[in-house]
């Protein structure tokens, strides 16, 4: 049935002789249950949620299709995995959920998924200390809910949070929406447990910090897969909080918006949520609110008497930019809907185009990047939206959020091109960076180069120490050219 679905970017794939050697040696390691070629399960490992999979699927295509599927239970299982693989050169694929938005899990290469949701205990739960051991492939709804029973949250809540996993979060320096308060996944990360591609295994030890020269488990936070498998992290956790605060004000322009949260990250407020609205994004989120004014709204979450002192000093910078206090109401319904993602779906049934670019700025570049990235796309014929929001906010900084729709007719895979290349020269001309906490994939990883310079070369180096037949995630992160994907 496979070898009927059209493979967009299949670029060469492993001599089945060999992949069936392979799958005959590695069940005899950890067992025939756990490896698998069947179709549907190849089917269900072999994208993520990158648009352009998600337009060839409705087409009844694919970008590429690996060979195998394993199950590991254990590291032990995945070093041998990895070692077997290495010793045959065969390409191996970190998976999650498949909730990333770049293809990142795309098997350019063919070979070996190895599908970490077997792997989904919590180990240890350390209340002294606040930390918890967490096995990679745990469902972050899941991971939420486990830790909530006991008292505590991990505070980490991306939108994709049903439909990832806790390895996913590390493989791809996520953010969740609670990060002003709680950080992000690499200010989570006390130790993490990964498997290198010749199947060594390495582990630091869980302490607040060290001073022991670099950090070898940080290297792999972000690295998508391209060095190795994170297997197990031990993470900091928080008791659930005493006390919530919910706010939301309007701004007459966007400037003073950014000025009145750039004001209290001055003055040491950290609130768990922030997220600030164009007029178009506020009245499609808020109708009730119009589109007229600039929402923000506010979270705040922690001690009584921290929150409290949060909620004067933000008072306090919004009111001298003019907000107008809309209540907690409009907080409530956001976070009643933040992972409700069904009218994108409708949209791309309907023959849309539509994705979310997430990059990062500096407050002197915040309005002048959304400016650029929107008149960018815009001037994209076919775009019919280009809208955006700020969040997960740093006293040097934000997030900045652009969402595009456009309606380009036949031509969807030039259009998306399209955007894309315009967004990203947009946002490099204005020296924002390329990435906030979607990552990098394969898709973004065309501007890679602009991005790091003579650090991308450093990168390769680490890869090429790291995994010399160079089988991990291979065409990821922009190591490596990718033929049938270019600009």
């Amino acid at each position: 049935m496979t070898d009927q679905i059209r493979a967009v970017l299949q670029e060469s794939r492993v001599e089945q002789v060999e992949i069936d050697r392979y799958a005959e040696e590695v069940s005899a390691l950890i067992g025939t249950e756990k490896v698998s070629n069947n179709h549907i399960d190849i089917l269900s490992t072999c994208r993520d949620y990158w648009p352009v999979s998600s337009i060839w699927m409705l087409e009844g295509a694919v970008p590429a299709l690996p060979q195998l599927v394993v199950w590991p239970q254990t590291t032990e299982e995945v070093s041998q995995i990895l070692a077997l693989a290495h010793e045959r050169r065969i390409p191996v694929i970190p998976y999650g959920e498949g909730s990333g938005a770049l293809g990142g899990v795309v098997p350019l290469k063919g070979g070996i998924m190895i599908d970490m949701k077997r792997m989904n205990r919590i180990r240890e739960l350390d209340h002294e200390n606040l930390l918890v051991t967490v096995e990679c492939g745990l469902n972050g709804a899941l991971y939420e809910e486990q830790l909530n029973r006991s008292g505590y949250t991990g505070g980490h809540f991306p939108q994709s949070l049903r439909c990832s996993t806790v390895g996913g979060w590390l493989a791809c320096r996520a953010a969740g929406q609670f990060s002003t308060r709680y950080g992000k996944i690499e200010d989570m990360v006390v130790a993490a447990e990964a498997v290198l591609a010749d199947g060594t295994v390495f582990r630091e030890r869980s302490v607040p910090r060290t001073a022991t020269g670099p950090r070898v488990d940080h290297l792999f936070i972000g690295s998508e897969g391209v060095l190795g498998v994170i297997t197990t992290a031990t993470l900091r956790i928080w008791p659930l909080p005493e006390k919530r605060h919910l706010a939301s004000y309007t701004f007459e322009k966007l400037e003073d918006g950014l000025e009145a949260i750039r004001m209290f990250m001055r003055a040491g407020a950290r609130p768990a949520v922030v997220r600030l609205y164009d007029a178009q994004e506020t009245g499609n989120h808020f109708p009730e609110l119009g589109d007229k004014r600039c929402a923000l709204i506010l979270l705040i979450e922690g001690a009584a008497a921290i929150v409290n002192g949060e909620k004067d000093v933000i008072e306090e910078c919004v009111s001298a930019r003019n907000a107008e206090d809309t209540g907690p109401e409009h907080v409530k319904h956001w976070l009643e809907t933040r992972f409700n993602i069904s009218a994108a779906s409708r949209l791309l049934q309907k023959g849309a185009v539509l994705d979310t670019i997430e990059v990062t700025t500096n407050w002197h570049n915040a309005y002048s990047t959304y400016s650029a990235m929107q008149e960018a796309l815009k001037d994209v014929e076919g775009t019919m939206l280009a809208s955006g929001h700020w969040s997960h906010v740093y006293p040097e900084g934000a997030a900045l959020y652009i969402t595009v729709v456009g309606f380009p007719g036949d031509d969807k895979i030039v259009y998306y091109k399209n955007i894309w290349q315009s967004a990203m020269t947009a946002c490099l001309a204005e020296g924002a960076a390329i990435s906030h906490h979607h990552g990098i994939g394969l898709h973004r990883g065309q501007w890679m180069a602009e991005e790091h310079g003579k650090g991308l070369d450093v990168l390769g180096r680490i890869k090429n120490a790291l995994d010399p037949h160079g089988i991990m995630n291979p065409g990821k992160l922009g190591l490596g050219e990718v033929r049938k994907w270019q600009k």
